[in-house]
C-alpha cells in the first residue's frame, strides 16, 4: 500500500513521505517532467513597445489567467519560431520575489505570443484546464515555498525543481469534469467578489456623501435656540487674546475674519484690507453657521523625532506616534503608537506634547490619516495636528477634516511626495456650526458609521 518510484535504470525508491494526501482509486501520482514534453525557459532577448508578436512576462500572469493589458513585443524571428505558445500551454514564473515565484497561468491562444526568460513553459499531456487548477492550488503554493531558493530580494525555482513536483492525475474524462465544475464554481466566486468590491465602493461613496452633507448643514435640522457660531467664535477670540497676553501663543501677523457681504459673496478682511474668497468656498451653509480658517479656532502643531541612537531618549512613558500607527487604524480615538519617548527625548527634539482631544492629522506619506488623542501624546514630523481652543469641537472637526482632506491634498506641495505645511494647514477653510449642532452632527455620523461598519464586517 506504499508509494514507490521506478527510475530508468530499473531502481525503485519508496516515496511515501512525499505523498501529501490520498487520491481515489483510478488516480495516480506523477512528476511534472513525466507528463510534460519539456520545461523550457523563455527568451532572454529584450522586448519593446512595438513589434510583431506579444512577449508575455511575469506581470501578465494574474490569478491563473493571462492579463493582456500591459504587453511588450518582439520582432525576432528566431524567438518567434522557438518560443511560440500554443493553446493550452501553462506559464510558470520561476524567479523574482517570494510572492511571485510559482504563479502559473494558462494560455488560451487569445493573441499570438511568446514568453520571457523568467517564465517556464509547461506543455502537458493532461487536460490543460485541470492542470492549471492544480498549479494554482494551495498544495502547489506550499511546495513552491518549501523548494524555492532564496537570495536577497530574490527567490528561484528552476526547471529541475519544477519537474520534480508530484501531480495527482485523475482519469482523462474526470480531469475534464473537474475542470468544468471548477469553472462553474469560480464563475460564482468571481461574481460574488465583484459584487463585494462594488458594495465596498458604494460604502465609501456613502461615507463621503454623509460627510459632505454634514459640513454643509444638510445632515441634521438646525435649532433656532442654538447659540450662533459667530458667538462661539467671539469667545474663542477672547480666549486667544488672553493666551497672547500670557505669552503662551503668538499673535498671528495676518489676523483675519471671514464674512458674507451684502452681495452674498464671501470676503476676508486681513490687516484692514478686504478680498473676495468665493474661489475658496465651494458650498453654502446655514445662516447660523460661519466659515473660518483652522487658525481662527485652533493651533496647528508639528512634531519631531528624538535621535534614535540615544537610548535615553526612548522607551519612556510618553506616547509617540508616526503616520504608520494610523495607517490601518479605524477608531476615532487613539492613546498610543508602537513606541514611546522619554521626557529627555521630548525636551531634546522638536516633538511637542499634545493635549487630549488634539486631532492628529498626517501631513505627508500620505496626507489624511487622522485620529483624536484620548490622552497627551507626541508625534513625529509627519503630522500637522490640530489643537482646538474649545475641545468640545474636536469630534466635529475630526469629521470635518476627513471631508476636507481632498482640498488639503490639492494645496500640498512636493515632488517626491506631497506634504501640507503647517502654515498652509492653518489656512484650511472649514464650516463652523453652533456648538450644539456640532454635537448632533457628530452623534449622527457615529451612529450611521457604526451601522455601516457592521455591513463591512459582514463582507469580510
Amino acid at each position: 500500500s506504499l508509494h514507490y518510484e521506478k527510475f530508468a535504470d530499473g531502481t525503485v525508491k519508496c516515496i511515501e513521505d512525499e505523498i501529501p494526501f490520498e487520491v481515489p482509486e483510478g488516480w495516480a501520482w506523477s512528476r511534472i517532467f513525466s507528463i510534460s514534453q519539456d520545461l523550457p525557459y523563455g527568451t532572454s532577448k529584450k522586448s519593446s513597445s512595438s513589434g510583431e508578436i506579444a512577449v508575455l512576462r511575469m506581470g501578465n500572469l494574474q490569478q491563473g489567467e493571462i492579463d493582456y493589458t500591459d504587453l511588450v513585443y518582439s520582432s525576432n524571428k528566431e524567438d518567434i519560431d522557438k518560443y511560440l505558445l500554443t493553446d493550452g500551454d501553462l506559464l510558470f514564473n520561476r524567479t523574482n520575489s517570494s510572492e511571485w515565484v510559482g504563479k502559473t497561468a494558462i494560455y488560451r491562444g487569445e493573441t499570438a505570443a511568446i514568453y520571457a526568460g523568467y517564465l517556464i513553459r509547461i506543455r502537458s499531456l493532461l487536460d490543460a484546464e485541470y492542470l492549471n487548477s492544480v498549479m494554482n492550488s494551495k498544495y502547489i503554493k506550499e511546495i513552491c515555498f518549501l523548494v524555492k531558493t532564496d537570495a536577497i530580494n530574490q527567490s528561484n525555482i528552476n526547471a529541475a525543481k519544477l519537474g520534480s513536483f508530484l501531480i495527482p492525475i485523475p482519469p482523462s474524462k474526470e480531469q475534464i469534469r473537474i475542470a468544468n465544475k471548477l469553472s462553474d464554481i469560480l464563475y460564482w466566486v468571481n461574481y460574488i467578489v465583484t459584487g463585494k468590491l462594488e458594495l465596498q465602493q458604494y460604502i465609501h461613496q456613502i461615507k463621503s456623501k454623509i460627510l459632505d452633507l454634514a459640513i454643509q448643514g444638510k445632515f441634521v435640522p438646525q435649532d433656532p435656540n442654538d447659540e450662533p457660531a459667530s458667538v462661539l467664535l467671539e469667545r474663542i477670540r477672547a480666549e486667544k487674546e488672553e493666551l497672547i497676553k500670557q505669552r503662551k501663543i503668538k499673535r498671528d501677523k495676518k489676523e483675519s475674519v471671514i464674512f458674507r457681504g451684502e452681495d452674498n459673496s464671501y470676503y476676508e478682511k486681513v490687516n484692514g484690507e478686504e478680498r473676495c474668497i468665493n474661489k475658496e468656498i465651494s458650498f453654502s451653509i446655514p445662516d447660523s453657521w460661519i466659515f473660518v480658517r483652522l487658525k481662527h479656532i485652533s493651533n496647528i502643531i508639528g512634531g519631531g523625532t528624538p535621535k534614535t541612537n540615544i537610548p535615553a531618549f526612548w522607551n519612556g512613558d510618553i506616547p509617540w506616534l508616526t503616520p504608520a500607527d494610523l495607517s490601518e487604524y479605524k477608531e476615532i480615538y487613539i492613546s498610543s503608537g508602537k513606541r514611546n519617548i522619554s521626557e529627555l527625548g521630548l525636551n531634546s527634539s522638536s516633538a511637542q506634547l499634545l493635549p487630549a482631544d488634539s486631532i492628529l492629522y498626517s501631513s505627508r506619506a500620505p496626507i489624511g490619516y487622522i485620529a483624536i488623542a484620548s490622552n497627551s501624546v507626541t508625534t513625529n514630523q509627519g503630522f500637522k495636528s490640530v489643537v482646538p481652543y474649545n475641545t468640545k469641537m474636536s469630534t466635529y472637526l475630526y469629521y470635518c477634516l476627513k471631508a476636507r482632506t481632498e482640498n488639503i491634498v490639492l494645496r500640498a506641495t512636493g515632488t517626491t511626495f506631497k506634504e501640507i505645511s503647517g502654515s498652509e494647514m492653518a489656512e484650511t477653510i472649514v464650516p463652523l456650526p453652533p456648538i450644539e449642532e456640532q454635537e448632533r452632527i457628530s452623534d449622527k455620523i457615529i451612529q450611521l458609521f457604526t451601522e455601516i461598519s457592521e455591513i463591512e464586517k459582514s463582507l469580510n
